[in-house]
């Protein structure tokens, strides 16, 4: 395995991806933003770290790597900092289907696959003109729930658009669901034809969390506006009875994704981002064709990965393994675009 680097940019879920990578026998490789090079500089898993200026100058060192053995993992941040044009420009091999991550930024296109796929979703509005219920405002991109905000009819909601100044077309207006938000977290292997079910979290979310906590006398005064910008994450472990529905949710998405994104689909890690009501309902309201952030609770494992693996195995991990199962029967090509 030391032919071959897994690489990544540090932030987001960088540090278990590379730990998984050196539990798996790999060098490591991080590309790391000035500013963070010294905390990053902290972890002895980390085999090399290559100095950026900012994300986009990972343009500038592609030509260094890009003829060597080096394995790109994709993250949150690829989505939310570089985007699909960056994708399109760069060279490097990725773990995982880049067309996939074209339909993660884009919202209509998330809606798209989850219809296709046939999901409970909630609805969404194409026109403020036609809402007629409590919606929520959602941006573009993979921000951690930045810029999102309720209405709770056409009135509030074409105000605060005006408010806000949101440029038509960079944003989804979508009915809001009342549950409890649950974020399943999977892996698709596309050597094996299997679907795992890899870890559940919630999400903490600044302002929405912390004014629960207020009594009513200081909503009633201060009126407050809850904004959504994840700091961070808690773990869940879901009734049985919901998983194989779970499961055959991932399944769908699966096997949609490969009309979406043909040939090969969606594979590696994903997230279905989910609000259960009180009739136990499973609306999906978002999805994330990568490792996400929640995964980083689970770095010595998850209920659910316990159950099929006897080591700690975090996504990150289990990342290295489908790399490394790849190479040693000479199937490299197949998951990496």
């Amino acid at each position: 395995m030391k032919k071959y680097i897994i690489a990544t940019l540090a932030s987001h879920s960088s540090l278990q991806i590379l730990k998984g990578a050196k539990n798996e026998g790999f060098r490591t490789l991080a590309f790391c933003l000035k500013k963070n090079a010294s905390f990053y500089g902290n972890f002895p898993f980390i085999d090399e770290i290559v100095i950026l200026e900012n994300y986009h100058d990972l343009i500038r060192f592609e030509k260094k790597f890009v003829k060597t053995n080096v394995i790109m993992i994709p993250h949150g941040s690829f989505v939310a900092y570089l985007g699909k044009d960056f994708d399109r420009q760069t060279k490097f091999r990725y773990f995982g289907n880049k067309k996939v991550l074209e339909i993660e930024g884009d919202r209509l296109l998330q809606k798209k696959m989850l219809d296709g796929a046939g999901l409970k979703i909630p609805l969404t509005f194409l026109s403020p003109d036609k809402v007629d219920r409590p919606v929520i405002v959602k941006t573009y991109g993979a921000r951690g729930g930045s810029g999102y905000f309720l209405a709770k009819d056409k009135k509030v909601l074409k105000s605060k658009l005006k408010e806000k100044q949101f440029d038509k077309g960079k944003f989804l207006i979508q009915e809001y669901i009342i549950g409890t938000p649950v974020y399943i977290q999977y892996f698709y292997s596309l050597l094996t034809g299997k679907l795992e079910i890899t870890g559940i979290d919630r999400r903490y979310e600044s302002d929405a969390d912390g004014l629960g906590r207020l009594p009513f006398d200081f909503h009633k005064d201060l009126k407050p506006e809850p904004e959504f910008t994840v700091i961070g994450n808690f773990p869940i472990v879901l009734r049985e009875s919901l998983l194989p529905q779970v499961y055959k949710m991932g399944q769908q998405i699966i096997t949609n994704s490969k009309l979406l994104a043909p040939p090969k689909g969606l594979f590696g890690p994903f997230c279905l981002e989910t609000i259960i009501n009180r009739d136990s309902e499973i609306f999906t309201i978002e999805i994330s064709c990568r490792i996400v952030a929640g995964t980083n609770l689970y770095i010595s494992g998850s209920p659910y990965l316990d159950l099929l693996y006897d080591m700690p195995m975090s996504v990150g991990r289990r990342i290295a393994l489908e790399i490394k199962n790849a190479i040693g029967d000479n199937k490299l090509a197949k998951i990496l675009t």
